[in-house]
Formats: structure tokens, C-alpha cells, sequence
């Protein structure tokens, strides 16, 4: 049996609750990706395009700073990680915490919570940040999350 890490980025909340469940569902340890400065409402308001989030999500190359680096990937043999869809692909973020650590042979799936859009290119543009890793498009986890269906989702891997 695999050990198991849901990893996740929250900036409001709804994917932590999607984390949370997960992990509970899976068995799995769980650790929240925290940026060094947190985002306030106004860095999230996407409808503003000098705002932090819309800023840094024009510059695909941009690395929000970690608050820590105290994941111990090393342990795990599947990673779930979850992030909240921003323009179609997720928060620069989760490149950085990719980019922080060694996954290779690691089985990274992603899980994501969304106000509507699929995955869109997430897969694609988190690849280069974990090459030697096996980057899965898991599932968008929204609305009422059912133990026994994240269970089914978490034992799939």
C-alpha cells in the first residue's frame, strides 16, 4: 500500500475543504502550500487586472515564495495536489511548490475546485516543473464532496 499526501493551496477556503475531506477519505497526511505573503481580496479580484493574482498569472514564469519548505516528499508514493483553477490553469504556486521539491518517480495527481471551468492546460503547464514525475488530471472537487466517492477517487491511485 502506498503512503499518501494531499498537498493543496487554498486562497478562500473551498479547496482546503476539498483537501481536508480527501485526505480524510484517503488515509491520506495532509500539508497546505502557503505563499510567504498571503493573498487578501483585493490580490484575488481577477476582475482587476493590476491585481496580485491577475498579475502574476500573465507572467507564466512568476514563483509566488513559499512560506516553508517542510514537505517531506521523500516518504510519499502519491501526491495529490489540489489548487483552486485560475485562468484555466493552476496558481503559479503550485509550479513553485513543484519546482521546491525532488518528485521524481512520485505519482502527482491533481484535484482542483472551480466557479466553472475544467482543468483547462493545468496538466500541461505543471509538467515542466515535476518532469521526472507522473502528473495525473485527477478530478474537480466542487460542491458537496461524498466520503465514499473521494474514497473511490483516491483508491483509483
Amino acid at each position: 500500500m502506498s503512503k499518501k499526501l494531499v498537498a493543496y493551496f487554498s486562497a478562500s477556503g473551498v479547496t482546503a475543504n476539498a483537501a481536508r475531506a480527501l485526505a480524510a477519505s484517503a488515509g491520506a497526511d495532509i500539508y497546505e502550500i502557503k505563499p510567504k505573503t498571503a493573498y487578501t481580496q483585493a490580490d484575488l479580484n481577477w476582475k482587476d487586472a493590476n491585481s496580485r493574482s491577475s498579475v502574476e498569472m500573465k507572467n507564466k514564469a512568476f514563483r509566488p515564495e513559499l512560506s516553508d519548505k517542510q514537505a517531506n516528499i521523500a516518504v510519499y508514493d502519491t501526491i495529490f495536489v489540489g489548487f483552486p483553477i485560475w485562468w484555466y490553469i493552476a496558481p503559479t504556486i503550485i509550479n513553485t511548490f513543484l519546482e521546491s521539491y525532488d518528485f521524481s518517480g512520485k505519482k502527482i495527481v491533481l484535484f482542483a475546485t472551480s466557479g466553472g471551468s475544467g482543468f483547462g492546460k493545468a496538466v500541461e503547464n505543471l509538467k515542466p516543473s515535476a518532469p521526472k514525475a507522473e502528473i495525473i488530471e485527477g478530478a474537480v472537487l466542487n460542491g458537496r464532496l461524498e466520503i465514499s466517492k473521494l474514497k473511490a477517487f483516491a483508491d483509483r491511485f
